[in-house]
Parts: C-alpha cells; sequence; structure tokens
C-alpha cells in the first residue's frame, strides 16, 4: 500500500518549487475571490470585463520596445487597460485583476530568484495597479497611484534580491529606485498621455455608463 502510494505521488515531488508557488497564489487568489465576491458586490459583468482588460494588457505587453537586463520592460501602454478597469470597477477588483495579471506576466518571462522576491515582483506588485480605483473620479491620478504602488513593490525587491548590482558605493536604494523608475516611468507616461487624449478620455467614460458604474 505505502509503495502503491508512493508510486502515486512521485511524480509529485518533481515539481519545481516555482510551479507550486504559481499554483498556491492562484489557489489563493480563486478562494479569496469566492469568499469576496458577494461581500464586494462583483457583478458578472465586472469579472468579464475585468477578463477583457487581462487579455488585452497581456497581448500588449508582447510588445516590448526595451528589455532591462535585470528585468522590467518597457511597453507601449500595457498598464491601461488595467487603470480603466480599476477606475470603472474599484481597487478591490482592480487588484484582483492585476494580481492575476502578474502571474500571467510570471509565466510569460519569468525572473525569479527567491519566492519572496517571486511575490513581491509579480501579483504585488502588478496588484499595485489596482490603487487606480481609489481614484474613481479621477484617472489620471489613480495611474499615478497605481503605477507608484507598482515602483515601492519592485524597489523592495531590488533593494533585498538584486542590492549585489549596484554599482560600488552606490546605495541598493538608490539603485533600485532608478533600475525599476527606468522602465516604470515610460510605460506610466503613455498612459498617462493616452488617458489624457479627449477621444480616448470621452471612450473610458462612455464604457463606464455602458458598464453601469456609478461614480
Amino acid at each position: 500500500m505505502v509503495e502503491y502510494l508512493f508510486n502515486v505521488f512521485k511524480d509529485v515531488t518533481k515539481l519545481k518549487w516555482y510551479t507550486i508557488a504559481i499554483v498556491s497564489v492562484l489557489f489563493i487568489l480563486s478562494l479569496f475571490l469566492m469568499v469576496t465576491r458577494k461581500r464586494q458586490n462583483l457583478s458578472t459583468k465586472a469579472i468579464v470585463y475585468g477578463g477583457l482588460s487581462i487579455a488585452l494588457s497581456f497581448t500588449l505587453s508582447f510588445i516590448k520596445l526595451y528589455r532591462m537586463p535585470q528585468g522590467g520592460t518597457i511597453t507601449p501602454a500595457s498598464m491601461l487597460p488595467l487603470f480603466v478597469y480599476a477606475y470603472m470597477f474599484g481597487p478591490f477588483a482592480g487588484i484582483v485583476a492585476g494580481m492575476a495579471y502578474g502571474i500571467l506576466q510570471l509565466i510569460q518571462d519569468p525572473y525569479v530568484v527567491h519566492w519572496a522576491q517571486l511575490l513581491l515582483d509579480y501579483p504585488l506588485a502588478f496588484g499595485a495597479l489596482g490603487f487606480a480605483g481609489f481614484f474613481r473620479k479621477n484617472l489620471p491620478l489613480g495611474i499615478l497611484a497605481g503605477g507608484f504602488g507598482r515602483f515601492v513593490f519592485h524597489v523592495i525587491s531590488g533593494v533585498v534580491f538584486f542590492a549585489s548590482y549596484a554599482p560600488k558605493g552606490t546605495s541598493p536604494l538608490v539603485y533600485s529606485a532608478i533600475y525599476n523608475a527606468t522602465y516604470i516611468a515610460p510605460d506610466l507616461a503613455v498612459c498617462l498621455v493616452l488617458a489624457l487624449i479627449p477621444s480616448v478620455k470621452k471612450a473610458i467614460e462612455r464604457l463606464s455608463k455602458e458598464a453601469y458604474i456609478q461614480k
């Protein structure tokens, strides 16, 4: 019996630690949604819009204008759909969508040195994009808040796990802040410029009304 059970589960021992981490995060996210869906009044429409936003952001993330050596890329406003989603449906929905997107980023282009760094640079950093939902009357301000939240998580990760890359005599905090600002700032700037274009702004407002979201 013991030998049979061992044969049944022996392939489980071959799983990589990052695979287990991904599955664990997905399970936690699913459980979190199940428990809080009614409390947060997440409608089916909100979930559908979330899936579309994640898919659009993920598609745009494949267009890499520049890739940083230790992770991080400049893309054509891949964060904007998630900012707009959080703006429409609030911070809770935005954070969940951002975390799901972060997991997709992990699968697409992983750069992992530690399980804690995995959490900081993927689900937590991208989940912070949902902070835009705290500013549901001011999308540009929400974009800045969400972008800054992501920046903070990446900087913490850089200080803790990538300090060895800092040039001699340079503070790991300063190095991490400059490194992460190098790719997040341009991406964020493109999102802001697009959000301020009158036609785009009108389209977002119209989409919000069609989703029956009260601001």
